[in-house]
């Protein structure tokens, strides 16, 4: 998706679109760094170890963006060298920082590049964390969940008037002409159906529960129809993020034998 993942991702080496200009076979590897507004923060045990105003973004082909931040933005006092290195051939010799909470301690959970190879962007004085190794992040005062907000990816969620009829082995599942259009980059548009259009008797809620940074918790149902069972194969969102709010009250489908077919 964004710059690095997904077929228009330009960093990526997309399959999808059109450049005016062909994209270099070397270096296969790209990378891009940039500044990020705003306030981001991390937090241990109630502690805040991360509080940077001044945070860097980097996008690596093929990888989901990370957060690098000034050293000064990490509480140096809860810092203890670990023996961990890594080597990474874009970027250089990695080496990596254990947290100490009380008498908690948090093995590997920032790494930094003091010296990068020649080409790759400065990353000197920048340490970059394991976000799963954090209890909580905040981007502002939203909590941020799974990775950081790719500033290149985008979601929109359009009402539409198109017919959407939702079949599987021959039966209709869904049928309405108010679902909603759900377009997020790099994906194919997604078909949000009003739960009222649909049969919910063919319905079973599942407690699967997926996260997205984009558009927020995912329950889910089984679909059964017939004596073909779809696990899993129905979702909403019933709190959504504010791009996919549109979406709210609708649910999608998505499963091999299960068609949705859209008329205009």
């Amino acid at each position: 998706m964004s710059l690095t993942l997904g077929s228009v991702a330009p960093l990526g080496r997309p399959t999808g679109g059109t450049l005016n200009i062909e994209i270099p076979d070397r270096p296969a590897h790209l990378l891009y760094l940039h500044d990020v507004a705003g306030r981001i923060r991390g937090d241990l045990d109630g502690t805040t170890v991360v509080d940077a105003t001044a945070a860097r973004m980097l996008h690596e082909t093929g990888l989901l963006p990370r957060w690098y931040f000034p050293r000064d933005s990490v509480r140096a006092d809860m810092l203890e060298p670990s023996s961990t290195t890594t080597h990474c051939p874009f970027k250089g010799d990695a080496l990596y920082w254990n947290v100490r909470v009380g008498d908690k301690v948090i093995a590997d959970a920032l790494w930094e590049y003091p010296e990068v190879v020649a080409g790759a962007p400065d990353l000197s004085g920048l340490l970059s964390p394991y976000m799963e190794k954090f209890d909580r992040w905040w981007d502002e005062d939203e909590e941020v969940h799974e990775h950081p907000r790719d500033p290149f990816h985008r979601v929109d969620a359009r009402r539409s008037s198109a017919h959407v009829v939702v079949r599987s082995g021959g039966e209709v599942v869904a049928d309405t002409g108010a679902p909603v259009a759900v377009k997020e980059t790099g994906l194919p548009v997604r078909w949000y159906v009003p739960l009222g259009d649909v049969d919910a008797a063919l319905l079973t809620e599942t407690s699967t529960e997926t996260y997205c940074p984009y558009k927020g918790v995912a329950s889910y149902w089984t679909l059964e129809v017939g004596e073909q069972r779809f696990e899993d194969a129905v979702w909403t969102y019933r709190e959504p993020l504010l791009e996919a709010v549109p979406a709210k009250g609708c649910v999608c489908f998505l499963a091999d034998g299960i068609e949705t077919e859209v008329t205009r």
